[in-house]
């Protein structure tokens, strides 16, 4: 199976490209942008920056990429796992110095893996939860192996793009959430597995994670436009309560 996003990394890497990542969506729409993965802590968002105070105990980090979160935690002295489903990210990360990196998708996580203080989905990958009903499930499996969660997202409502709002509506129509989207990665003459890609409103995340175990309880925004935000759940264990969080971004 192609790989663009782990070419697009290793090229970035090796100095072969700049980076250009292509996101085509199955009604044609295409996106390109440099994005730039290598990062180190001082270039994050503020929102990134404040939101590693969340961070407790071991770290799942979900959709590493080149790694740059979890190198960030390493050096603080968080013990982290790294996955992504590209064995190029993988390749990257594991020479960058990620300690503990596999090549494995959100959808095979299980106890085997071990418990996790936090699990940390940066880089709008909230989004891996796909759809509906496959983020209740997946977040059904979370609670039972960690205690919070720190995750980005963008509110697809916030936007004027005629395109953008269009699309949604057919999302509608076809009762598909309004911000899933179905598409794939390409890089130069590559091209990905088309895959559902989720973005939520606050409102929608809170419908989503009622009934699996977390509760929203904390929105903070990251923009003038409203559309990046960091939000707060509670996990529920019995009669306990134990803290889970997420970032929207």
């Amino acid at each position: 199976m192609e790989d663009p996003f782990g070419t697009m990394l290793l090229d970035a890497l090796e100095g072969r490209g700049e980076g250009h990542e292509i996101v085509e969506r199955d009604d044609g729409y295409i996106t390109a942008a440099t994005m730039d993965y290598f990062a180190p802590v001082r270039r994050w968002s503020a929102v990134e920056r404040r939101a590693l105070r969340h961070v407790r105990g071991r770290v799942l980090d979900v959709g590493c990429g080149a790694g740059r979160v979890a190198l960030e935690l390493q050096v603080r002295g968080y013990e982290v796992v790294a996955i992504d489903p590209s064995p190029g990210a993988v390749d990257v990360s594991r020479r960058l110095g990620v300690r503990d990196v596999r090549q494995m998708r959100l959808e095979d996580v299980d106890a085997s893996l071990g418990y996790f203080g936090t699990v940390l989905m940066y880089g709008n990958n909230f989004g891996l939860f796909g759809a509906r009903m496959k983020a209740r499930r997946l977040l059904t499996v979370l609670r039972q192996l960690a205690d919070r969660i720190v995750a980005a997202s963008s509110d697809p409502y916030a936007t004027d793009d005629p395109v953008r709002l269009a699309y949604g509506q057919r999302n509608r129509r076809r009762r598909r959430m309004t911000g899933q989207s179905r598409i794939r990665v390409r890089y130069r003459d590559l091209a990905g597995p088309w895959f559902d890609y989720l973005q939520v409103s606050p409102a929608e995340m809170e419908q989503l994670v009622d009934g699996a175990g977390w509760r929203i309880d904390r929105l903070v925004r990251d923009d003038p436009l409203l559309r990046r935000r960091l939000g707060v759940t509670r996990r529920y264990v019995g009669d306990q309560i134990g803290w889970g969080r997420w970032r929207m971004t």
